[in-house]
């Protein structure tokens, strides 16, 4: 009986730890919510209306390396301002996300913010079962 009571706490200790290690600091779902409302509203202006390619036409390779830097460049000043870089954003965000209880607290305890980031397009966040970018 020592021995299952022994196996059982030990079992125990795993699931507990191992689901905190996935768990996401506040202060970075802070940092990282605010960078993709951020990002997803910069993303929203920069394609509105269109750029005038023509009916139905796509830009050129050369226009979508242009527009691939230009973002780069907006997106690398953006997240400055909230101490990350593309790269390590790129990196860490989708498991900041993934703790979804914990970005729904936040946004829940930031109507502004939530209101803002419920207003993002889905399809093009990462959210909504579409991988996008991830931004």
């Amino acid at each position: 009986m020592n021995v299952r009571c022994h196996v059982s706490l030990i079992s125990f200790s795993m699931v507990l730890f191992a689901g905190s290690g996935y768990a996401a600091e506040p202060a970075e779902v802070e940092q990282f919510v605010k960078a993709r409302i951020e990002i997803g509203e910069m993303m929203t202006n920069y394609f509105k209306g269109g750029t005038g390619y023509g009916e139905g036409q796509r830009p050129s390779q050369d226009q979508m390396r242009q527009m691939g830097a230009d973002i780069n460049t907006k997106l690398t000043a953006l997240l400055a301002k909230h101490d990350l870089t593309l790269d390590e954003y790129r990196k860490r965000s989708p498991g900041v996300f993934a703790d979804d209880a914990a970005v729904k607290s936040y946004l829940n305890e930031h109507p502004d913010l939530k209101q803002r980031y419920e207003a993002l397009p889905l399809d093009r966040m990462g959210r909504g079962g579409s991988t996008g970018r991830g931004y």
